[in-house]
């Protein structure tokens, strides 16, 4: 063989490989944004039940409940916060709210 053909068989590989991958990036392109599309619409399901569920629960408003409502929307967990900013002060706040009653 020649140099010559070697480097057009050589050449030919190339592009064969790079077609080849091509085909691989789009279809793993297509298969990551039907996972994205799945997550999205699990996402807005549990959103809209959640927020169906906080529509009802604010129709039940009782005088003296509203730092019991206000502590069921916070978590108040500091390991699963995924915030980079430092809210335990505002934590102990919320909770020490809670237990304290309303003075009236």
């Amino acid at each position: 063989m020649t140099d010559r053909s070697i480097l057009k068989s050589s050449d030919a590989n190339s592009r064969k490989q790079e077609a080849e991958w091509k085909e691989k990036a789009i279809k793993e392109l297509e298969e990551w944004y039907a996972r994205q599309d799945e997550k999205l619409q699990k996402t807005k399901a549990s959103n809209r039940a959640a927020e169906e569920a906080f529509v009802n629960d604010a129709e039940d408003i009782f005088p003296g409940t509203e730092w019991e409502r206000v502590a069921q929307l916070c978590d108040f967990n500091p390991k699963s916060s995924k915030q980079a900013k430092d809210v335990s002060r505002m934590r102990s706040v919320l909770i020490s709210l809670k237990q304290v009653p309303l003075v009236r």
